[in-house]
């Protein structure tokens, strides 16, 4: 007979975390702090569905914002060329490509400190193409004010990115030419209309711990979750302040996605920027830590990503199937809860112990 696993009954959904408990959850022994992880995630999602999503630079370059890590900042000297913003024809072939690739999402990315008067109504175009693809639609487009985020919602928008990056007390470290309220005051203005908010943060800027838990606890004391959480790695670019930064540890990155599961249960956690660097072996613990989605392609706005066939190699050895390949067997897709069965009798054997 197959071992079973035993569940605990469903934590309720929080906003009222402190930074105590949160470094308490990052202090556990590991092996605590992934089971503990592992059933909140299997509690809420089918463990070996993943959500692919590709992400594409629609205007590169040339953005008025110091963000210490960008290689798209006018503010630092690095190698990358600046481009206008593409043509709606071609964000719909590489949004085609990317279906046809296996993503479900497709996410549109301008460098700007907000959207300008001139290309927006572009931008509005590109999302009503992308979803006449039968793709999810996301855009990142800066700070929005409420008549642009109506826009959006109209447009049929379905996520919108803005990630807080860091924690409030680290983020001068970071930014000088936007505060942390004004990334919290958009993310806020987009949930009230209704669009689902994609926010998470980077790590290896140079943070400590005590950062990273101030980090998350922002994410979840937010009136609503965010329904997804990206967890960048910070890729280095030459020209750039932090070029050169000491790299975050593998395991203190599983241990963050582990606690931002734990506090976000709902939540889809994204692993994104700096996935080429991570071992397969790396990635896999944080898919058992409760990371469920990936940025799918070998580009990621300006920075190389994994490769496809290799992402292909790895889901398949890992036994994970795309929620597109799971939509296409009639199976809940990554952002469906998994079935009470599985959640109360997963045999151990499946989980590779």
């Amino acid at each position: 007979m197959p071992v079973t696993m035993t569940t605990e009954a469903k934590a309720p959904i929080r906003h009222d975390w402190t930074l105590d408990e949160v470094q308490a959850l990052f202090d556990l022994p590991m092996n605590d702090l992934l089971f503990k992880a592992h059933t909140v995630h299997r509690q809420n999602f089918d463990p070996n569905a993943i959500q692919i999503s590709t992400l594409l630079s629609i205007k590169t370059g040339r953005c008025s914002e110091d963000c210490g890590y960008c290689s798209q900042s006018a503010h630092h000297k690095t190698e990358l060329e600046a481009e206008s913003l593409l043509s709606v024809d071609e964000v719909v072939e590489a949004a085609q490509k990317a279906k046809d690739e296996g993503a479900d999402r497709f996410c549109m990315g301008a460098a700007w400190s907000r959207p300008n008067k001139r290309d927006f109504p572009k931008v509005l175009a590109m999302i009503k193409a992308v979803k006449s693809l039968d793709m999810e639609s996301c855009v990142t487009l800066g700070m929005l004010d409420q008549e642009q985020v109506q826009a959006l919602k109209e447009a049929g928008l379905d996520y919108y990115n803005h990630n807080l990056d860091t924690s409030p007390e680290f983020y001068g470290n970071v930014i000088s030419t936007r505060t942390f309220q004004d990334r919290l005051d958009t993310l806020n203005t987009v949930q009230q209309a209704g669009i689902n908010v994609c926010s998470g943060g980077i790590l290896g800027l140079g943070e400590e711990r005590q950062d990273r838990c101030s980090l998350l606890m922002q994410l979840a004391n937010m009136a609503q979750h965010p329904d997804s959480v990206p967890i960048n790695m910070l890729v280095q670019v030459e020209g750039t302040p932090l070029y050169g930064q000491d790299e975050i540890a593998p395991l203190e990155f599983v241990r963050t996605v582990a606690v931002a599961r734990i506090m976000m249960p709902h939540s889809v956690v994204r692993l994104s920027a700096g996935r080429e660097e991570m071992s397969d072996e790396m990635q896999a613990m944080c898919f058992f830590a409760g990371a469920n989605s990936v940025f799918y392609g070998e580009r990621l706005l300006t920075t190389e990503g994994a490769s496809a066939s290799a992402d292909q190699k790895l889901f398949h050895d890992l036994g994970m199937k795309t929620s597109l390949e799971k939509k296409t067997g009639g199976h809940n897709s990554a952002t469906d809860p998994v079935p009470d069965a599985v959640t109360e009798a997963a045999p151990l054997q499946s989980l590779n112990f």
